[in-house]
């Protein structure tokens, strides 16, 4: 018998779960939150769309103020707030000056507790981001649309080389300090980066590691691929001290600290840029090997999270925030950086992983330093729930809003959450947004709606999401489908650097009414996410519709992986599927069939993850590799990944008859689970159960 769900699309795949009770605000929260006026829905409804958005504009300081809110006159490549002029870094900095030049700007927590804390208060901030613009400008030559590229783990030098590169209006691309050197040098070649910035070493879970090595490869990298690298800036993260293993190459290696020297005390005036000016450049793993580097503009993007900061997350001046996110992400840039240093506010950042040297570590740096926003993935939810449940109970802290963001959240995680860590004070705001979007599309208004666990909740004020099937038809509440956005937005990516084709072909073809229409109504945005909206307008998300695996809420394009595989010689074919992982949500796990005569050993397993680890990151470590006779193909030659991801995650295989191998799915079902029937795995996802169906 078949399978009735493989007779649908991935977008008509009915969805079914249990509406979860309302949690509300408690009074307290209310009282103080910066949006608690209902006519907010009314002001961004689309009858005021796009004037709208000028209340964010509004909350920037502009050297001169924009003629037009939108211009939509060349769809989709939209330009906000244009004719207008202002600086990143004066906005995150300057301004703040007169009114609290002596506050903390930044916290900084290192992992091994024998440090002490840092604190950079406004003014020290501004100062350092003078010396590194001055030197950025005078010992590097780089000037406003010129490119760098920095790959550093967290710390407090890496948002202040992002403010200086914005004060001088050049364009940085920061590269998660996870990456490899080669997945660094890709994105050097990528986005013409003549400077590369790095640092000699971390700590994680309480050992230095060794980051300055990957320096060599990324330049090496970047070579290949047509970019020469000029210079390299390393941070060293103590001062006199080198971490690192890796000699320092002369007339192209240069230590942050001994440059900085000749420009001590030196001030750089805010360079004025254009509006639709980029920011910067953030790359994201795609459906095939290249990645994509999404173009953000300086206006349009800094007034949106600078909203968004102040009434999602509501941030108020007297507060301590901590983003655990990774700057080398999205969500770092958006709401560790440039939302809330915009909003003048007190930031911690923390180096280390959250379990080191145990479980309580996270309330107890919220506890000493005061914490009461804080913000974090479900990942390291789930990670915490799993190895200190109750640790929470043992701090005083005091939390009064809590944010998810990256994945969905599971309703029983998002309960632990809420009562045990927020202990049914503390407001959740479930975020859903993208690299892409710039910031938070989908979220409950803290002090306006109720919470509902494992739902994002409605849009955020001005975003106006739809559901629509594979024909263009919006669906009804209760119907799973693709989320896309009705309208434009100011945090919307401009597009993708060097590939404006790309760019339409993924995120606006699918959905436009008629390429040669100028209305914006015709082009709504596809997110490329599944999704159901219930009938009280709040959305959950079902994840990726395509082959993207969200490891710990990091987006990896399993052609990325399934490359990385491909280096090994004796492979001839690899499929990546994601495998349910109590801690990260999703791992992949690879599956390689080899090349004729050669025999399988553990050697090439080795050689996989060795490849994985050094080409991609340790992120991309597999669950396992599984060395397959064959396939499972359709009579077209495609492999069917949606059935070896049931297999990892014991599930029903479905109908399996119409493949042009069908034996061939028993021999690998019983190779990893052995000779027992299968059993159906319990909340594993819909993004698992239907990963690699047809489109």
């Amino acid at each position: 018998m078949s399978n009735p769900t493989l007779e649908l699309t991935e977008a008509q795949i009915a969805v079914h779960w249990k509406e979860e009770d309302y949690l509300y605000a408690i009074p307290e929260f209310i009282a103080q939150a910066n949006l608690k006026d209902p006519s907010v829905s009314k002001r961004f409804s689309l009858d005021n769309f796009p004037q709208c958005f000028d209340e964010y504009a509004e909350l920037l300081t502009w050297f001169r103020k924009w003629d037009k809110t939108l211009d939509s006159s060349n769809p989709p490549f939209w330009k906000w707030f244009t004719g207008g002029t202002l600086n990143a870094s004066y906005n995150c900095i300057d301004r703040h000056l007169k009114t609290h030049k002596g506050k903390a700007a930044f916290i900084f927590v290192p992992e091994l507790e024998s440090e002490p804390t840092i604190t950079i208060t406004y003014q020290e901030l501004y100062n350092r981001v003078n010396e590194v613009a001055a030197l950025l400008r005078d010992f590097c030559g780089l000037k406003a649309g010129d490119r760098v590229t920095i790959h550093m783990p967290l710390v407090p030098e890496l948002p202040i080389t992002m403010l200086a590169c914005a004060r001088l209006g050049v364009i940085h691309s920061v590269v998660f300090g996870g990456f490899s050197g080669v997945a660094c040098g890709q994105r050097v070649a990528d986005s013409g980066s003549h400077v590369l910035v790095s640092m000699d070493g971390y700590y994680r879970s309480g050992q230095p590691i060794d980051h300055k090595e990957k320096v060599d490869i990324a330049v090496t990298t970047a070579l290949a691929e047509g970019q020469r690298v000029d210079k390299c800036l390393i941070w060293r993260r103590h001062e006199g001290k080198y971490l690192s293993n890796t000699p320092m190459v002369d007339e192209r290696d240069y230590f942050m600290e001994d440059v900085l020297a000749n420009y001590k005390g030196q001030v750089v005036a805010p360079v004025p840029m254009p509006a639709e000016a980029p920011l910067f450049l953030m790359y994201t793993s795609g459906t095939t090997a290249k990645p994509k580097g999404c173009q953000h503009s300086t206006g349009g993007y800094l007034a949106y999270v600078t909203g968004t900061a102040k009434y999602i997350l509501d941030i108020h001046q007297e507060d301590i925030y901590w983003c655990m996110a990774d700057i080398g992400w999205i969500t770092g840039h958006s709401y560790i950086v440039y939302g809330p240093l915009s909003l003048g506010t007190t930031n911690v950042m923390y180096e280390g992983v959250p379990t080191y040297p145990d479980a309580g570590r996270p309330w107890r740096i919220a506890e000493r330093l005061g914490v009461n926003i804080f913000h974090t993935a479900p990942t390291a939810i789930r990670m915490l729930r799993k190895v200190g449940p109750d640790e929470p109970l043992k701090y005083n802290h005091q939390f009064k809003l809590m944010v998810t963001v990256g994945e969905p959240i599971e309703p029983e995680v998002w309960r632990w959450y809420y009562n045990t860590v927020g202990r049914k004070e503390a407001v959740i705001v479930d975020t859903w947004w993208q690299t892409e979007t710039g910031g938070f599309l989908c979220s409950t208004k803290p002090a306006l709606d109720p919470m509902k666990a494992g739902s994002a909740g409605p849009g955020v004020p001005g975003i106006h999401p739809v559901i629509y099937d594979e024909e263009r038809n919006e669906l009804p509440p209760g119907r799973a489908g693709n989320i896309c956005i009705r309208n434009p937005w100011p945090g919307i990516f401009q597009t993708i650097w060097k590939d404006p084709d790309r760019f339409v072909k993924t995120y606006y073809a699918k959905y436009c009414k008629d390429p040669e229409s100028k209305d914006w109504r015709d082009w709504p945005y596809f997110a490329g996410d599944g999704a159901l909206c219930a009938p009280d307008g709040y959305y959950r998300i079902l994840g990726r519709v395509d082959d993207v695996i969200n490891v710990a809420g990091h987006r990896l394009g399993t052609k990325e992986l399934e490359s990385a595989c491909l280096v090994v010689g004796e492979i001839a074919e690899a499929a990546v599927v994601p495998v349910a992982d109590d801690a990260r949500g999703r791992v992949p796990e690879i599956y390689v069939a080899l090349k004729p005569g050669v025999t399988a050993t553990p050697a090439i397993e080795k050689a996989v993850v060795n490849n994985l680890e050094n080409l991609i990151g340790k992120i991309a470590r597999p669950k396992s590799v599984r060395i397959v006779p064959d396939m499972p193909k359709t009579r077209s030659g495609k492999i069917m990944r949606r059935v070896l991801a049931a297999i990892s995650n014991h599930l029903p295989v479905g109908d399996v008859t119409t493949l042009a191998n069908p034996e061939v799915v028993e021999q690998i079902r019983v190779m990893v689970q052995g000779e027992d029937p299968v059993v159906e795995a319990k909340d594993v996802g819909d993004d698992i159960r239907n990963f690699g169906d047809e489109k």
